[in-house]
């Protein structure tokens, strides 16, 4: 480890706490706020460009590394995060909101990749599930707890409000990465070639099908994330507190399972969990589609076994690529971060184009056929041994 600090995972683990609760506060307001400024039609269409220009940044992410280091770079990252979130909130004109949203999101993902490093260098690749499901544990930890003060929130502070405290939760965690990882020695970072990455994926068949199945998995969130807050409320109306309530059951599974999926990896391995996962997810996913009532248990129950499925496949696709890759693979990190940005580029369209001829409905069900691929990619993989 290049990081002489007593035990310092745990300060990434609160660091990914607190950068969480601001992520979890505004990702499932930003859709709804986006229709409000711009119309439905042009959601799609604003959130393909912000993950378009994320997936630039994060390929060229290593500049800033090696010109900074990963301390001031998450700092600088932080900061512009930040920003990004004040202009959403205050933002009068509706440039100047979109502009706030493309900041956001590349900052975010900035920041996902900014974190793994730090991670990469700490952890111990033979108990990564135990270490993944801890982290995971402690993002979904936070995402349960803003999820539950979302409602309140909107009820009585409205969009603005949401942000602006949300902006507040990120600048809070530069306390925790300013006194204690101003030591870090960083690598030599290498500039992340597309072309030469994408040969390591495709010539590694289940580095490949490990990478598909976290694009599936992505791109089952951000087609969530983005048509199930507007489905709610558009369509069964649905108040932003009711929502919450639905929320904070839905993400229930992300912090039950999560630590107990990992250590259970370290034992018996990815393959028959992830397969397990994705079943989970097709079915859950399916069954939104034969919903008709508005009764927020029913809803709760159902969006809860969605996160069931997601949950164990999410753990299983984190150990087995941090077991797989080592430290230095700054490029496959960088890939792997960037599938969420791509699938939010992907999605949308597909999406607004199925909403040119079928009803909002059909988006789940179309869903959850795309998502047996999972259960394929799952059964068809190795297992990685470490003895």
């Amino acid at each position: 480890m290049n990081l002489k600090l007593k035990h310092p995972i745990r300060f990434l683990y609160c660091i990914s706490f607190i950068f969480s609760i601001q992520y979890a506060l505004v990702v499932y307001i930003n859709s709804s706020f986006l229709e409000i400024k711009i119309g439905e039609n042009l959601v799609g269409i604003i959130f393909t460009i912000a993950s378009f220009l994320s997936i630039l940044a994060l390929l060229q992410i290593t500049h800033l590394l090696n010109r900074l280091g990963n301390y001031q770079a998450s700092m600088l990252i932080i900061l512009a995060n930040v920003t990004s979130l004040f202009l959403m909130g205050f933002g009068k004109s509706v440039s100047l909101i979109i502009f706030g949203f493309i900041l956001y999101n590349i900052t975010n993902y900035s920041l996902m990749f900014s974190r793994d490093v730090f991670i990469e260098d700490l952890a111990d690749q033979k108990a990564m599930g135990k270490t993944r499901g801890l982290f995971l544990t402690a993002i979904n930890i936070a995402w349960v707890f803003a999820t539950l003060i979302l409602g309140f929130m909107m009820t009585r502070f409205s969009y603005s409000g949401v942000y602006i405290l949300a902006a507040f939760m990120s600048l809070s965690s530069i306390f925790l990465i300013f006194p204690y990882f101003k030591q870090f020695k960083d690598p030599k970072y290498s500039k992340i070639s597309v072309l030469e990455t994408f040969k390591k994926i495709l010539g590694d068949k289940n580095l490949k099908k490990i990478f598909a199945s976290e694009l599936l998995l992505r791109f089952f969130y951000s087609w969530m994330i983005i048509y199930t807050p507007i489905y709610l409320r558009e369509y069964f109306h649905f108040s932003w507190s009711q929502i919450g309530i639905i929320f904070t059951i839905m993400l229930l599974p992300f912090v039950i399972l999560d630590y107990p999926l990992g250590v259970l990896s370290d034992k018996i391995g990815e393959k028959k969990i992830l397969a397990l996962g994705f079943s989970i997810m097709v079915i859950a996913t399916s069954m939104i589609f034969f919903i008709t009532t508005s009764n927020i248990f029913i809803w709760g129950i159902v969006l809860f076994a969605t996160r069931v499925g997601a949950a164990t496949v999410e753990v299983m696709n984190e150990s087995y690529f941090f077991k797989k890759i080592r430290p230095s693979d700054a490029g496959l990190i960088g890939f792997f971060r960037n599938i969420f940005p791509a699938s939010l580029v992907i999605s949308p369209i597909l999406a607004t184009i199925l909403l040119s001829f079928l009803s909002h409905q059909y988006l789940f069900l179309v869903l959850g056929l795309i998502l047996t691929i999972g259960i394929y990619l799952s059964l068809t993989l190795k297992e990685i041994i470490h003895s």
